[in-house]
């Protein structure tokens, strides 16, 4: 008697590079002397670009208001070469001139600063125009505790799902071998 293993599907709720697009929301020079623990969140947003640009996942880089709040920082614009920066002075990036996601892009990565205002802004109105918004919870800060939790906690009631760096990194990656493995692996360690 021959028994086949049951299809297994894979999880909706799972990123999938070919779903998914990441966003950088205002990662810049005045936030470093603001914001408890930036320069960690600085590596751990990085760490996602670069992961992103490994697997070809498009990124979305903002800027709320460049003129005075600066240029995203130098260590994550090493790795976004080609990538728009998109100048905003709304809090939503989704609100922005200029901003526009793929239709068959229907998941949504955010990382970025501060939890509280531009990242939960931008994510509670992409998951009101029905994306998939995962929050990338150590790539995101605000400039008190409170504030970053609170954020996180309204993001949570939209629907969104609370993801971390390597998370998202091995949920796009599905699978170990191959290069983009070992270099995603990399990264991480």
């Amino acid at each position: 008697m021959n028994v086949t293993a049951p299809t297994v599907r894979t999880s909706p709720l799972l990123l999938d590079r070919h779903r998914s697009t990441l966003i950088v929301v205002d990662v810049q020079h005045a936030f470093a002397r603001a914001v408890p623990g930036f320069d960690a969140l600085v590596s751990r947003a990085t760490i996602l670009v670069r992961a992103a640009r490994i697997l070809d996942v498009p990124v979305i880089v903002t800027e709320q208001y460049p003129r005075g709040l600066g240029d995203t920082v130098a260590p994550l614009l090493e790795h976004l070469d080609g990538v728009e920066r998109l100048a905003k002075t709304v809090f939503s990036a989704a609100r922005a001139d200029g901003f526009a996601l793929a239709a068959e892009r229907d998941q949504v990565v955010v990382c970025g600063v501060e939890a509280h205002v531009c990242v939960n802004q931008t994510v509670c109105d992409l998951a009101a125009a029905g994306r998939q918004v995962h929050v990338v919870a150590d790539a995101v800060a605000s400039r008190t505790a409170a504030d970053r939790e609170a954020g996180l906690e309204k993001m949570r009631r939209t629907g969104a799902l609370r993801s971390s760096v390597e998370m998202a990194a091995f949920e796009w990656l599905q699978a170990a071998g191959g290069d983009d493995f070992k270099a995603i692996q990399e990264l991480v360690k």
